[in-house]
């Protein structure tokens, strides 16, 4: 059941795609509660959600998770749902190694001192990107037509052809993304323990939909439907530049199903990780993208092939949703074809807004 008095909400990376959704999806289904967005707008795009905020009786607060003092706050919340983050794996690599730890890491610890402080549950996205890149590497699989599909028969733990699931092993490299965040789910469980803050995790793959600021190195989804739509030119990296790497997609309306059963089911979910993604049924390969994209937005563009590997980059990834579902009931609703004619309608809605900051 869901309580019927007004609870305040702290959600952190506010302005950023997943935490303006869920801030603004939260507010409409239930206008009572008090939700306060907190962001240092440093992604290109995130500024445009402030007013998106405001007009709907969000509070936005300028402010960077990696500052203590801007989360010294004189009012206590009762939960606190922690979508900040560099979500790119390729930014731990180069010169913003150290903005990427003190963000995840040191940003959470903040964060979490905070919780701790107000008796907060705390609600933590986390990446698929803590399971490490030599094991992902070294998963057994098939060239189809289209993509890489998962074998029968796996000799690593934790992987079947449903996808990984929650026991892949977790003892190699994994980009310092994805380190950071994994240092931050082995914190959750020390403040737990030592101060009392409940939480649960959440391991998500690719997430996508409108209002997300795709690039290059992160977002690809929303990046494609943009060039498509603009008619620029795609390219396929690594792995004989054939498109065939496949990644699974969750829908930004499932992930908030999924945080909204959470929030207002924490005796289930307390002090557990799931996998949470689109699995098998919202998977994609690249070469797949390039045709949805092309059907959805009605403009064919080329396709460049790169076929060295990048450093970081792995042939596949689908969630194995089975823990999350059983424990639950949750299941993603939507599919591929669904995040790319929303964010396609969404482009075509906001095309002046968004030129300047997606046509690139």
């Amino acid at each position: 059941m869901h309580p019927r008095s007004s609870i305040s909400i702290l959600i952190t990376g506010g302005c950023g795609f997943i935490g303006s959704n869920l801030s603004l999806m939260l507010k409409a289904k239930y206008p009572c509660y008090n939700i306060v967005a907190l962001d240092n707008l440093k992604r290109r795009g995130s500024d445009l959600n402030v007013s998106r905020l405001k007009e709907t009786g969000i509070e936005f607060i300028h402010g960077d998770i990696r500052n203590k003092e801007d989360l010294d706050f004189d009012r206590k919340f009762d939960y606190i749902i922690d979508a900040a983050a560099e979500p790119s794996v390729m930014a731990g690599m180069g010169a913003m190694l150290n903005y990427v730890i003190n963000t995840n890491l040191n940003g959470t610890i903040n964060t979490l001192e905070l919780a701790a402080k107000n008796g907060a549950k705390f609600i933590f996205l986390s990446t698929s990107r803590v399971y490490p890149i030599a094991y992902l590497e070294d998963i057994n699989y098939a060239e189809g037509d289209t993509r890489f599909e998962l074998s029968a028969q796996q000799t690593i733990a934790g992987v079947s052809e449903k996808g990984i699931n929650e026991t892949f092993p977790l003892d190699k490299a994994r980009s310092v993304y994805g380190t950071t965040k994994l240092a931050s789910e082995l914190l959750i469980e020390e403040f737990r323990e030592f101060f009392d803050v409940n939480y649960v995790i959440n391991r998500c793959g690719v997430i996508a939909g409108p209002h997300q600021m795709g690039k290059v190195d992160q977002g690809v989804i929303t990046l494609w439907v943009a060039r498509h739509y603009w008619k620029k030119d795609v390219s396929y990296f690594g792995y004989g530049g054939t498109g065939k790497q496949v990644r699974d997609a969750l829908h930004i309306l499932d992930l908030f199903d999924l945080v909204d059963f959470e929030m207002h089911n924490f005796g289930i979910v307390n002090g557990q990780t799931f996998n949470a993604g689109g699995g098998l049924g919202s998977s994609v390969s690249l070469q797949e993208l390039t045709g949805i994209c092309a059907q959805v937005t009605g403009n064919k563009v080329n396709a460049s092939s790169v076929a060295e590997n990048r450093k970081g980059d792995i042939p596949l990834y689908i969630t194995d949703n089975s823990k999350i579902t059983c424990e639950t009931g949750w299941h993603p609703k939507r599919n591929i074809q669904d995040i790319i004619t929303d964010t396609f309608n969404w482009i075509n809605k906001n095309e002046k807004q968004l030129k300047p900051i997606l046509d690139s």
